[in-house]
């Protein structure tokens, strides 16, 4: 059981935080298959930005299924707090900062794992967001700056001191990037010294996977992130696997067709005709590529509209596989 302040739910899985992946589409997709928690892109927090396209439709509101986990990432402790609180009053119900996302355009602002270098601030940052929320506040981060500068068990205990209900840690510093292969030992670390639940992050692809990360670790929970592009399904396939050990069945093509077609409708919905075409490449791609599909992914590159798109998806061979591995 996986508690997050008043929160609780027997899933084990966590959907990450995706910029430019974990859409609200995405997520209701992730939910229909079964997935309990999940993290709504990383946002801003500097709050004039927000009324621009791309902050815009990551806002959360109460339109959405709980339990709505909100990122938010930045580098001032007033800033961040301000933003936490007005996403509180939209709706949002667990807030997290994000102190783990090594793009660069991100640590140029001296945020995300950027603020690693700064244990000052992280602390400053942490104090203000649960001072202003009267609601649950994790924080996702990573092992350090780069290998050389590991200080996960200092910035864990920070966090905890500071009032933090949850911690998710990717097994790799800044400087890695996504580079090799991630680490558990200083998670499980982090683990048998902390007193608030711990999520364990990076190159958790399978069933199998997970399962050995929690082992690993002695994590309360794992979090599935790029291996759930283009297959939203995996997520709860994944928890089923955790609660009972045995794998659930794939869905059929005929399945992912539908499924494809619905996330085609919802993406035009959500952002619109000429948006919804370019995002509907970047996610319907990800899922033909899984397929094999590259020729009608191609395909569907150019399609440059929603009827277009969906006279593309009409052409998915139905008889190259009956059923897909989970």
């Amino acid at each position: 059981m996986l508690r997050i302040g008043n929160y609780m739910h027997a899933s084990k899985v966590v959907v990450a935080p995706m910029a430019g992946v974990t859409d609200r589409p995405f997520r209701d997709l992730c939910r229909q298959f079964g997935a309990h928690w999940l993290v709504s892109e990383m946002l801003t927090s500097d709050v004039n930005l927000w009324e621009s396209k791309k902050s815009s439709h990551r806002l959360v509101d109460e339109s959405e299924p709980g339990p709505r986990w909100v990122q938010l990432a930045g580098n001032d402790p007033e800033a961040i707090a301000h933003a936490a609180a007005m996403n509180v009053a939209a709706g949002g119900e667990i807030i997290d900062i994000n102190m783990g996302c090594p793009a660069k355009k991100v640590c140029k602002k001296a945020a995300g794992s950027a603020l690693l270098r700064d244990e000052k601030l992280v602390s400053d940052i942490l104090g203000a967001v649960v001072a202003a929320v009267d609601l649950p506040v994790t924080l996702k981060t990573r092992l350090g700056w780069s290998r050389d500068e590991i200080n996960i068990d200092r910035i864990a205990k920070i966090a905890e001191d500071a009032g933090i209900d949850l911690l998710t840690i990717h097994g790799r510093s800044r400087a890695c990037k996504f580079d090799g292969q991630a680490t558990y030992d200083e998670i499980a670390g982090v683990v048998s010294r902390l007193n608030i639940p711990i999520i364990a992050n990076g190159d958790i692809t399978t069933p199998e996977q997970a399962e050995q990360v929690l082992q690993l670790t002695g994590a309360d929970a794992v979090m599935i992130g790029r291996a759930a592009q283009g297959q939203p399904w995996l997520p709860a396939h994944i928890d089923h696997y955790l609660a009972t050990g045995e794998h659930l069945q794939g869905p059929s093509r005929e399945a992912v067709q539908r499924m494809l077609i619905q996330q085609v409708h919802a993406l035009h919905g959500f952002y619109g005709s000429y948006t919804g075409t370019r995002v509907a490449r970047k996610h319907i791609g990800w899922t033909l590529s899984w397929l094999g599909e590259e020729a009608l992914r191609r395909s569907f590159n150019q399609a440059g509209d929603l009827d277009q798109q969906l006279a593309t998806l009409a052409q998915l061979d139905l008889k190259a596989g009956l059923e897909i591995a989970a």
